[in-house]
Parts: structure tokens; C-alpha cells; sequence
């Protein structure tokens, strides 16, 4: 521990040694700490214990780009022999004695049995909490159930409010783990809200943490300052107040020294449209030795990249945009672009960095300032408030240990924004770990294959996603134990020394059953005769109105039958009242007692005509008409099955006890509680073994498709045991069925795209596909996954997502070799409608599937061979190039 202290130019904070000793000490460790206190020193330390004690590393992020990073800082320090990297697009050095991988890279192994897991001694897990991500929490999970017992686990994660919790469900699964909670800032965080071109302290005091009256008299002020024209027609002006432009918050910023800064936006095209609206408004943040500088990293990391890709990429807008200081950061932009913007940021060459919030993951780029300039994002169904844990992820970047002093965060002020809203976000600075575990397909065959289904049940119920549904039924079962105890007391309430009062109190509650019964089935008889009658009624019946208000007689002006539902009469009454009737103005069947003329061409809304027709009404001698009897309600007397009830219930030897109507309150309760405590039971029975259940029924249909013979995992499901993908199940389907067999490789890459891509925003519009093979066997991927679908839906289970041939066209074009410019306008026929980074991510994503079907499909098979001349076309240009080699 000292040797390794003595490495770093700062004294280690108290949490931080903590945490080291207590890994020294031979614990697992879970380290909660703010971003930017320092976790990842924890991380290095045991790389730093492995090295020393023989043993290997592995260190897992959740994001390539984070790996990248880590990686690099990890060579720094040890030397790039004894670091490697894993990360699907990169392969270095995978047998060195420390690591950096994505978490998916060593679930993979896991299941494999790898021998890269021999000596492996410790396993860091940064940003752990993505375990919350719903997408790819659960390879997380999986991995820290599956780890060897050997293996210590370093979980480093943000402050979260359940650390607890988590801590204590690792305990379960590995063994000793310690929780080391960290509130503390390194560097204090201000609050800030810019109101105009001014800026304002959100809090008072930040003892106390009241909002600024200064500031919210300024809002108030604000928002009811500037008039806006009012539209045409005389409607009364709406006022609102402009904030200030972006180029005006950066110089904000800059005249108050508060550079770098990152400013969140949530939209890759207001990332862009940030940055340009700088360069227009001449805005320059650097000096010309930066820029000399500047230009100089940019031009070596972007050398491999060719030149007529290059104008393509607008290279020369960003590189203008760089030299000023300015750039945009967000996962539409080539992976080259990225890096190089965060190595200049960090340096201190980039001074505004305008970035979507994948910025605020793990990657190191910690600012003096970070800008928020709405409170609301798209979470891919509607807009959105942001968290209190989000605003507390995002603002965590500001304030640069060994640095700066102090960090800021500044809110830029609209129009309807509460400062009171802005102080809750930022008094909350912690949120719940909630896991999005769940079974896949993948997971069942591989679970089975290793430890059989049985005790691969057994392992599901050891997830933290079950631990935490467990813990949320102790406040039921609590409850069912209190139920239990008061049915015992309202049982003994309730004896009677004549006789069984139980049983004497079943038989009245039966006959009360049978009576409602005999009710409901009379007034659904009425209801159906009085429907009936009413679709008989013509145009000048008279009815008598049974009760209410308008009780009383009226005539049928309007019948009021529609196509479809039950008749709702329009009548005028005596007192000249003239509106529609329905069913439930009715208990039972009516017949008319007469008629009266009604003119035609009637008008109900004329007064006139109203008054005239309620006088013939009443000088009709209708009214001498004898009325109708309502129906009798069936005799529940006449029942014989009541009256054998009855009969028992009169010869019960409770019937005749003094006592009898207090047994009964307390039977009556007895009854009740047992209800509800029997619908108690099943919802603590609903949630209790969720996950295990979801395995069985995922176990089904893998043995109804052939994947499972009872504890057997076939030939098909070692085949879905190698498929890692969203899409794992409708791969080896198609694979079964010879969907891709006979396709050469740009075909068979443009087939195969439609289980990878998915669209970030809904489009109406056909996607445009190849034609002949491909659009064949696109079609049959789409009925396979179609009648998949319907056997996801009979066992209850989250439907695999649909195939989404939007990337098919533009990757085809790319892996027949046709140029960048072409490809990135295929997919609508709209430059610029397919983001460049987009592009590199979904081949990617396609080059990691393609490299997997030769070693499912076979080497020698046509899919085989194909998926590999596939991956080798695909990888080039700006998709093989990356700045970690």
C-alpha cells in the first residue's frame, strides 16, 4: 500500500485508503463515491495487488471508449507489456496479467471457460452501477454471479442511495465484501443559475440550502418582461423571456474564469448547432501557440483517415472549430473525432465542449464548469425531467481534482423554469440502484449446459434483481404474519359454546351470496327488457318516466336508435323539458300508454314548439291511463336451494344462542380478513422466484424449438450457446433454415444488419433494401421472427425485437467496396442522414456478429466463409481505423 501511494503526486484521501487496506486485508470492496472523488484509485491498486502477488487483473467499463481510456492510463503506468485490451474492436495483448475489457468480453469467457481466467485474482468492475441499464445492465449480473470464488470483486460505483443494499446482496453472492460509502466532494460544487446575461447563486446559504431570493425576484421579473407579439385576431399578447444565445454563456464563462466548460445539450444536432453558432459569432477561446498546437494532434491522429473521406467528414469545419477552442462530442461522430476531442479537452486545448450525456459515463473529462441549458431530455417516448441522480451525474464533471478549487455548475434560465426545481436536483445528490436483469436465451442454454437447468433455476434466484423483489415483499409477508395473528383472535371472538360458529356463519354468508346472485340476475332481466322496449319506441309514444327529477310522462320526440349500443330516446316532458334518455333511467320494461301528434320538422330548442307539445301532452287522456306495474323482483323465498339452506341455517345449534349477532360481527370480519389476506398471498406467491419462473418459461420454448431435450442442451442449442446478441434466438433460427445460406458477403452483410441495427427515431418511410437474394431473405428473417413472436407471446415472454432493415442498403453498398460519400447518402438519399459515427457503430456492431457465424456455423460452411470475406469487407476506411492499435 505505500509503494503504491508513493506513485501518485497527492496524498490519498481517507476512503480511498480504506478501500485499499481493506483489499490488502484480502475483502471484496464496493466503493460509492461522487464522480470525481477518486474511485478508479481503488481499481489501480488492484492491478497493483495482482502484479505483485503473481496474479492477473481484469479490469471491465461498460463502454468501449472508457476501456480505451483506461487502458492507455494503464499502459502509462505499468508498461504495455503487462496491459492488454478486449473490447470486440480491439485485441491487444489478451494474455498480458492485466486486462481492460468490456463487461460483455468477460461474461463471454465466463460461459467459454476461457483460459484467460487462470490466475485470475481480481475482477474491477467500474461504473458498476450501469447494472441499472436496461439494455445491458444484466451482463453485469452475470458476471458477478458466475466469477470463481477466487476472484475478488472491486465494484466502483456512483453515490447511490441503495449502496447498502448492494453491498449486502454481493455479500450473498461473493462472499466478505465491505461498503465504503464517500459523500465528500474533493472539489466543492457551486450552483449556479444564469438569469439573462447575468448569473446568480441558486442557494443563499448552501448550509441551509434556500434558494436565492435575489434570484427568484430576477426570474419572476424575467418571465413577465418581454412581450411577444399577439397572433391575429385580437388575442391578448403572451410574454415570455429569451435566454442568452450560447456564444453569450461562453463568454459568460470566460470573462469569469470559469473554462473549460462542458455544456450538456441531449441532442446530437443542438451539439452541432451549438458549435456553429460559436464560429458564427466569431467566438475564439485560444491563443495561437494553442492553435499551432491544436492543429499539430489533430493532423497525427486523423493521418490514417483518407483525404476524400476527410471533405466528407466536414473535417475542416471541425478542425476550425477545434482551433477556436469549440467542439461538439456525441455518438453521431466518427470515433476518430471523439478521441481526438477529449484528448484536447483534457490538455486544456478545448475550452467549450458542447457534448449528449454518453459524455457523462466514465469517460475522464472533467471540466471547471458544466452548463445545463434545459432540465428536460427525450428518453425515446416523450420529453422528459431529468433526474436528480442524472443531474448529479452530469454536474459531477465539474470541479478538476488537482486543479481547481471549486467546480460549477450553471443552469441557463428559460421561461417557465421553477429555481425551486432546479434546488431539489440539486439537493438530491443520490438515487436507487434498481436492477434490469432478466433471463435470455443465450443465458438459459449456456446455464443449462454448464450446471443443468435445476441448479441454473437456483443461480437466477440469486440475482440482485431477485434479492431486491425478495426485500419488497418483507412488508407483505410482515403483513400476512399480522393477518395470521388477528384471524386467531377473531376466531376465538367468534366462538360460540351451542356449536361450530364457523360453520354456522358459512351458511348465512351462502345464502347472502345466493340472494345478490338472484338480485343481479333480476336486474340484468330488467335491464335487457327495458333495452328491449326502448328500441320499440316510435315517434309519439307517451312513457311515464318511473323516478327522478323528470318523473313523469313524455313523449318520444326522436327514438334515437343507433347502429350499434342501446337507444337513447329524445323526449319532451310536461314541464317542457327536452333531452335524451338512457337505460339507466329505467328499472324495467315500459310500454307506451298512448300517443300524441308530434309536427313534423319538430325543433326541440324552440321555446314555442316546446310549450305547444307539452300542452297536447297534458290534454291527452293519457294520463288517465292505468300505470304499469314495475316487475317484482324474483322471490328469493321460492328458490329451493335458498330455502334448504335456510332450513339448516334454523337448525343450526348456533341459531338459537343469545350471542349470536355479536359471533357473527366477528365472523363477518373473520371472512373479510381471510379474503384479503388469501389476495395478500397471492401477490407476495406473484412476485416471490419472478426470475426463476421466467427461466422455466424460457426453458419451454427453447424445448419446444428444439434448443432443450429435458436437461440436454441439443446440437441447435450449443449453437444458441456461442450466439451473443440482442437478437441470439432469431439468429440461430435463421441460421437453422438456411435464411443466409447462397448469399455472397455483401449480401449476406446487408441480410444479417436487420438483427443488429435498430432506428433511433421512428420513420415512416420504407427503408430502401437491396433487391433479389437479399430482399428474400430479409423477408424470411422477418417471418421467422414473426412466428417467433407469437411463441414469445404464448409463454408470456418479452418479445425479441423486430428486424429493422434501415442499415441494409448503405452497409451493402460499403462492403461492395463503394466510397464513404456514397454510403453515408444511401440510406434515404440524403447527405448527412446517416451520421458518419452512426455508420462505424452499426458495422461494428455487424462485424462483431459476422465474426461469430464461422464459429457457430463452421468454418467450412457457405455462411462461414461468406461471414468472414463479410467482415474483411466491411472493415475498412473509417471503420477499422481507431486511435488505439
Amino acid at each position: 500500500m505505500q509503494d503504491f501511494a508513493a506513485g501518485y503526486p497527492f496524498t490519498l484521501d481517507p476512503f480511498q485508503v480504506e478501500a485499499c487496506r481493506t483489499l490488502e486485508d484480502g475483502h471484496g470492496v464496493l466503493v460509492a463515491a461522487p464522480t470525481g472523488a477518486g474511485k478508479t484509485v481503488v481499481g489501480e491498486f488492484a492491478v497493483h495487488l495482482a502484479l505483485r502477488l503473481g496474479r492477473k487483473c481484469f479490469y471491465t467499463t461498460p463502454i468501449k471508449a472508457l476501456s480505451n481510456q483506461k487502458y492507455a492510463d494503464l499502459v502509462v503506468r505499468h508498461g504495455a507489456v503487462n496491459v492488454g485490451l478486449l473490447t470486440g474492436d480491439n485485441a491487444v495483448n489478451g494474455g498480458a496479467p492485466v486486462v481492460v475489457m468490456t463487461t460483455e468480453v468477460l461474461r463471454n469467457m465466463l460461459y467459454a471457460g476461457s483460459g484467460n481466467l487462470d490466475r485470475l485474482g481480481f475482477v474491477v468492475m467500474d461504473e458498476v452501477h450501469y447494472l441499472a441499464d436496461r439494455f445491458r445492465g444484466g451482463v453485469w449480473e452475470e458476471v458477478i454471479i458466475h466469477l470463481p470464488d477466487s476472484v475478488t470483486l472491486v465494484s466502483l460505483s456512483a453515490t447511490v442511495s441503495n449502496a447498502e443494499e448492494f453491498g449486502e446482496w454481493l455479500a450473498t453472492v461473493r462472499g466478505d465484501t465491505r461498503v465504503i460509502v464517500e459523500e465528500h466532494r474533493p472539489v466543492p460544487l457551486w450552483q449556479h443559475v444564469m438569469v439573462g446575461r447575468r448569473m446568480f447563486d441558486l442557494f443563499a446559504d448552501d448550509s441551509t440550502r434556500d434558494v436565492d431570493p435575489e434570484l427568484l425576484r430576477r426570474t419572476r421579473e424575467q418571465g413577465r418582461s418581454t412581450p411577444i407579439a399577439g397572433r391575429r385576431g385580437g388575442r391578448r399578447p403572451r410574454t415570455f423571456s429569451a435566454g442568452p444565445s450560447r456564444p453569450e454563456v461562453i463568454e459568460r464563462l470566460d470573462r469569469e474564469g470559469l473554462l473549460p466548460a462542458i455544456t450538456f445539450v441531449f441532442s446530437r444536432m443542438g451539439c452541432d448547432a451549438a458549435v456553429t453558432q460559436c464560429l458564427r459569432a466569431g467566438l475564439r477561446l485560444t491563443t495561437p501557440t494553442e492553435r499551432a498546437e491544436i492543429r499539430r494532434l489533430v493532423e497525427a491522429g486523423t493521418a490514417a483517415l483518407a483525404a476524400e473521406d476527410l471533405k466528407v467528414l466536414n473535417y475542416w469545419e471541425w478542425l476550425d472549430g477545434l482551433e477556436r477552442g469549440i467542439a461538439a462530442h456525441h455518438a453521431g461522430m466518427l470515433p476518430a473525432f471523439k478521441e481526438t476531442v477529449e484528448q484536447l479537452f483534457v490538455r486544456g486545448l478545448v475550452k467549450a465542449v458542447f457534448a449528449t450525456e454518453t459524455l457523462a459515463l466514465g469517460i475522464n473529462m472533467p471540466a471547471r464548469s458544466v452548463v445545463l441549458d434545459k432540465l428536460t431530455k427525450w428518453n425515446g417516448e416523450t420529453h422528459a425531467d431529468i433526474t436528480p441522480g442524472e443531474y448529479t451525474q452530469l454536474t459531477g464533471r465539474a470541479g478538476r481534482r488537482g486543479i481547481d478549487v471549486e467546480g460549477h455548475a450553471v443552469v441557463v434560465w428559460s421561461s417557465g423554469m421553477d429555481p425551486s426545481q432546479v434546488a431539489g436536483l440539486a439537493s438530491t445528490r443520490t438515487y436507487p440502484l434498481r436492477s434490469s436483469f432478466r433471463p435470455s436465451y443465450n443465458m438459459a442454454v449456456n446455464l443449462a449446459a454448464q450446471m443443468g437447468r435445476a441448479a441454473g433455476r437456483t443461480l437466477l434466484s440469486s440475482s440482485f434483481a431477485q434479492f431486491q423483489t425478495d426485500r419488497s415483499v418483507v412488508g407483505l409477508a410482515h403483513q400476512l404474519r399480522r393477518n395470521a395473528d388477528a384471524l386467531e383472535g377473531y376466531a376465538a371472538a367468534m366462538t360460540c359454546d351451542r356449536g361450530d360458529f364457523a360453520e354456522y356463519a358459512a351458511l348465512r354468508t351462502t345464502i347472502r351470496a345466493g340472494e345478490a346472485e338472484l338480485a343481479r340476475s333480476a336486474a340484468a332481466q330488467r335491464r335487457a327488457a327495458a333495452a328491449e322496449a326502448l328500441d320499440q319506441l316510435a315517434v309519439g309514444d307517451v312513457i311515464r318516466i318511473p323516478g327522478g327529477k323528470r318523473a313523469g310522462l313524455a313523449v318520444i320526440v326522436d327514438p334515437g336508435r343507433p347502429p350499434t349500443g342501446d337507444a337513447r330516446p329524445l323526449v319532451l316532458t310536461e314541464d317542457r323539458w327536452a333531452g335524451r334518455l338512457s337505460l339507466s333511467d329505467f328499472d324495467s320494461a315500459l310500454l307506451p300508454l298512448g300517443r300524441v301528434k308530434v309536427p313534423r320538422n319538430f325543433n326541440a330548442r324552440s321555446p314555442q314548439a316546446r310549450r305547444d307539445l307539452a300542452s297536447s301532452l297534458r290534454a291527452s287522456t293519457v294520463r288517465d291511463a292505468p300505470r304499469r306495474r314495475t316487475r317484482d323482483r324474483p322471490d328469493a323465498a321460492a328458490d329451493p336451494a335458498l330455502q334448504e339452506l335456510r332450513v339448516r341455517l334454523r337448525a343450526h345449534p348456533c341459531h338459537a344462542c343469545a350471542d349470536r349477532e355479536v359471533h357473527a360481527r366477528w365472523a363477518e370480519r373473520y371472512h373479510q380478513l381471510r379474503q384479503d389476506t388469501g389476495a395478500l398471498a397471492k401477490r407476495v406467491q406473484g412476485r416471490t422466484d419472478s426470475l426463476a419462473r421466467t427461466f422455466d418459461s424460457v426453458c419451454a420454448l427453447l424445448q419446444e424449438r428444439g434448443y432443450l431435450d429435458g436437461e440436454t442442451v441439443t446440437a441447435a442449442g450449443r449453437q444458441l450457446a456461442r450466439i451473443w446478441s440482442e437478437s441470439d434466438l432469431l439468429v440461430t433460427e435463421c441460421l437453422r433454415a438456411g435464411t443466409w445460406d447462397g448469399l455472397g458477403p455483401a449480401e449476406l452483410a446487408a441480410a444479417l444488419s436487420v438483427v443488429v441495427y435498430e432506428e433511433r427515431k421512428p420513420d415512416d418511410r420504407p427503408p430502401r433494401t437491396p433487391g433479389g437474394a437479399v430482399a428474400d431473405a430479409i423477408a424470411a428473417t422477418e417471418r421467422i421472427w414473426s412466428d417467433l413472436q407469437e411463441a414469445e407471446s404464448r409463454h408470456r415472454l418479452v418479445a425479441t425485437r423486430r428486424p429493422d432493415a434501415g442499415f441494409a442498403w448503405p452497409v451493402y453498398r460499403w462492403a461492395r467496396g463503394e466510397p464513404l460519400q456514397a454510403v453515408l447518402a444511401a440510406a434515404t438519399g440524403q447527405p448527412g442522414e446517416l451520421p458518419a459515427g452512426d455508420f462505424v457503430r452499426w458495422c461494428k456492431q455487424l462485424l462483431d456478429l459476422l465474426e461469430q457465424l464461422p464459429l457457430v456455423a463452421g468454418d467450412g460452411s457457405p455462411v462461414g466463409v461468406n461471414s468472414r470475406a463479410a467482415a474483411a469487407a466491411v472493415r475498412r476506411g473509417v471503420v477499422a481505423y481507431t486511435l488505439v492499435s
